[in-house]
């Protein structure tokens, strides 16, 4: 009961406060997160002009920033979220980028994805930061795998790491109380809007997918320095070799191991189509 009550206040928050989100998405640390995720997942998509049709959905969207990126890129993309606020965001920036012929919006929670989408629909889904809010993040997963059109298509998650948050409280919060207990903590404390948010290790992210018929392509970090920098480098100055910095050290399971949040690229499970490029960049 506890836990769902966070999940609602987290819920209604998204709801009066999509602004807020917005522009936190525009702090340095919001486009390092942004930044580094597209870029890890830029290795894995199809070619432009590989194929006539490619469908995205970005679940739990947020105002769109990844989907627009898709949608420059071709992509025909559906953003759903249950927020309001946010998808009105998302149809305004779409609307300035140009990109309003490429986009759908649909209202829903992302554990009703089935109510939704009957068949399987989609070459890309995008799962960022979504299933720390869920109510059950194996059903979102499980639901995700089943809109995939085939094997070539590609689910990206993005979850909070469990090792992330026991960082942040030792070394930026000096609370080693609060580091002890995040070592085996199920939630963790949620910044922006306040409240509780689930946390994740790989190994749990790994058999979620594996129970999904899902094959992990790859698992890289996001954030595995950036936020405990020394105040001697500015993050807004110095961004490129900090993001360029961050690209080497996520693909590193060492470094990966203790960033703020875990990447990984999935596809379904079947040796019979494989996709050539993804193949190689496994």
């Amino acid at each position: 009961m506890a836990d769902n009550y966070c999940l609602m206040k987290i819920d209604e928050r998204f709801q009066a406060e999509a602004d807020k989100y917005a522009a936190y998405l525009e702090t340095p640390e919001g486009r390092l997160r942004l930044d580094l995720a597209f870029a890890n997942l830029r290795e894995f998509l199809p070619l432009p002009g590989a194929t006539a049709s490619l469908r995205a959905l970005d679940l739990g969207c947020g105002t769109g920033a990844n989907g627009l990126r898709l949608a420059r890129l071709g992509y025909q993309v559906t953003l759903m979220d249950f927020s309001r606020p946010m998808l009105e965001i998302a149809q305004r920036a779409a609307q300035e980028a140009g990109v309003m012929e490429k986009i759908e919006t649909k209202q829903g929670h992302a554990d009703r994805l089935a109510d939704f989408f009957y068949e399987p629909a989609f070459d890309l889904i995008l799962c960022h930061n979504i299933l720390e809010f869920v109510e059950d993040p194996s059903a979102v997963v499980r639901g995700a795998a089943r809109a995939l059109r085939n094997s070539s298509g590609i689910l990206s998650v993005l979850v909070r790491n469990r090792a992330g948050e026991v960082l942040k409280a030792a070394i930026l919060s000096g609370d080693l109380d609060a580091a002890a207990n995040n070592l085996s903590a199920q939630w963790g404390n949620e910044a922006l809007y306040g409240g509780k948010v689930r946390l994740f290790t790989p190994e749990t992210t790994r058999t979620m997918l594996k129970t999904a018929s899902l094959e992990v392509l790859s698992e890289r970090g996001v954030r595995a320095v950036a936020d405990y920098l020394s105040p001697r480098v500015s993050l807004s100055e110095e961004y490129q070799r900090v993001f360029e910095l961050e690209r080497k050290l996520g693909s590193q399971p060492d470094f990966s191991a203790i960033a703020r949040y875990t990447h990984h690229l999935a596809h379904r499970a079947d040796p019979a189509i494989i996709n050539p490029r993804i193949k190689d960049n496994a």
